[in-house]
């Protein structure tokens, strides 16, 4: 079993806070020490913390953690996959228990050492011969590592780093986008009309001012000042630049969004950085902030605003082009085609594109044929508990996995089951590639469906749908795209997805665990 956690804190384990910290005390030794830990932060569903020695986390024991749904490894890099709400309740109270222990650092470590010394991997209830649970997640940590290192290019490093700028905020953009889907229904239905209007406001505030969140972002991420990148990126936003003409236009408050805002602060984190290089410390307070605001804000107003624009355009008429001219075959391309992302962590690299067709058209219509992948997934992981009818160790990860699954975590059922096995992960980008297919043919057929939000999927994502039907009909073609996807992914898994030495050796080494299904 895994190890006892350290004593919770006073406000007892019933409560949200305690339940966190019991997880976080936990998490603690398993990372090898509060010494371990250089950073703790959290996206919707993963627990993200850099280690100074990879080697001292003990993987197993995380991995058999209750409550742990999945690892994402990426050198110092450890993504811990708890799901939603799970982890904004356990990030606070691990960063505070690296803050409360820094001081005494290597006595923490030393205590919670002592606490996991000796203790045996969870679930390694069987002889190594067997083919388990435990063995396909260590299959699944050694390809991850060896992808990792083959795919860890300066581009997809880039890539992560944008990520890394909109993960915060998307807790944000989930509440608002229900919330403008609410008013929605409300202005559609004509119920309460007084009320629509303050919904509106609640859902719009924050969108209207996404830029001065990414620009802040943005400058944190690339070494600059937070404030500063947050005050260029507002120059977007400002009502007055409409008085500046910039290639013959006047420009419009606005203008370019969130791309705009991402290269504005980018741009600006250089220009601080320049300055700080250079200036005298003595006149560093005073140059370098007016600097890299003039500078950074005059590229911004006069090009940056405008090509941004440019291609916040382009992204719009492509989306719409796309569903109109390629729908089933556009979205057997993208719906197959999502899982190798989201295996490589590189899915969340979409959110400026779905940020920026939010921004434009209120919803993105990529979002539900992408989503289509997690149905791919769980259709393939139900053909896996059929066929593996005596291989109890798997069947249990599959049940324990399912639930996060059908609400769109698929890390869980990815590094856990399908990717160790090799052809489930296929045969589950097969059962995506025709959910897709099947809602982006509808889509070209007048049916689109659109996303008022990014974060959630699987059935996650039905209160934030939004379609040219209303929502009634959106979430009748999303759920059939589900369906879809669903049983493709079943009928392909279970038809292709194992070799029949493949599925012998797992129900021969299912057969040896004592333990019931």
């Amino acid at each position: 079993m895994a190890p006892d956690p350290p004593d919770a804190p006073d406000d007892g384990p019933r409560g949200e806070r305690g339940r966190g910290a019991g997880t976080a005390a936990a998490l603690l030794p398993l990372l090898g020490g509060v010494g371990n830990l250089t950073s703790v932060t959290n996206c919707m569903t993963r627990l993200r913390v850099t280690v100074r020695d990879p080697s001292a986390v003990r993987r197993g024991e995380l991995r058999a953690l209750p409550g742990v749904l999945g690892i994402v490894e990426d050198g110092a890099a450890l993504q811990i996959v708890l799901g939603p709400g799970a982890v904004a309740k356990v990030a606070p109270e691990l960063a505070r228990h690296v803050e409360a222990a820094t001081a005494a650092a290597v006595t923490a470590e030393t205590v919670t050492g002592e606490t996991v010394t000796g203790e045996a991997v969870t679930g390694e209830a069987v002889t190594g011969e067997a083919v388990t649970a435990e063995t396909l997640a260590e299959r699944g940590a050694a390809l991850r590592a060896e992808r990792k290192a083959r795919n860890a290019t300066p581009a997809k490093e880039f890539l992560r780093r944008i990520a890394q700028i909109f993960v915060p905020l998307i807790p944000a953009l989930i509440g608002c986008g229900i919330v403008a889907g609410l008013a929605g229904l409300l202005a559609n239905l004509h119920w309460l009309p007084a009320l629509a209007p303050a919904l509106t406001a609640c859902a719009s505030g924050f969108m209207s001012l996404i830029a001065v969140f990414v620009g802040y972002n943005t400058a944190k991420e690339f070494g600059g000042t937070p404030v500063l990148g947050g005050a260029v990126a507002a120059i977007i936003v400002f009502p007055g630049v409409d008085r500046v003409t910039a290639f013959g236009e006047k420009l419009v408050p606005g203008q370019g969004g969130v791309l705009g805002a991402l290269a504005a602060a980018l741009l600006a984190a250089h220009v601080e950085r320049w300055c700080r290089r250079r200036v005298p410390e003595a006149l560093d307070v005073l140059v370098t902030p007016t600097v890299t605001v003039l500078v950074a804000g005059l590229v911004t107003l006069y090009g940056l605003m405008y090509a941004a624009g440019e291609v916040a355009t382009a992204i719009g008429h492509f989306a719409d082009w796309l569903l109109a001219n390629g729908g089933a075959a556009a979205g057997f391309v993208l719906g197959g085609l999502f899982l190798p992302l989201v295996m490589l962590g590189l899915h969340q690299a979409l959110i400026p594109i779905h940020t920026t067709l939010i921004q434009q058209q209120g919803h993105t219509v990529l979002l539900p044929i992408l989503a289509m992948a997690g149905a791919g997934q769980v259709g393939a992981a139900l053909a896996l508990y059929v066929r593996l009818s005596h291989n109890t160790s798997v069947r249990r990860t599959i049940r324990f996995a399912m639930p996060a699954g059908l609400l769109g975590i698929g890390e869980p059922l990815i590094y856990g089951v399908s990717l160790p096995l090799g052809r489930p992960f296929v045969t589950a980008c097969i059962g995506g590639a025709f959910g897709g297919a099947f809602v982006g043919l509808l889509g070209q057929l007048g049916d689109t469906v659109g996303s008022t939000a990014i974060g959630p999927s699987g059935w996650a994502l039905f209160p934030l749908l939004q379609g040219g039907h209303g929502p009634v009909r959106a979430v009748a073609v999303y759920g059939a795209g589900l369906l879809v996807g669903y049983a493709a992914g079943f009928v392909a898994t279970y038809a292709f997805g194992l070799s029949r030495e493949s599925l012998r050796e797992l129900n021969a080494g299912g057969e040896r665990s004592p333990s019931g299904d």
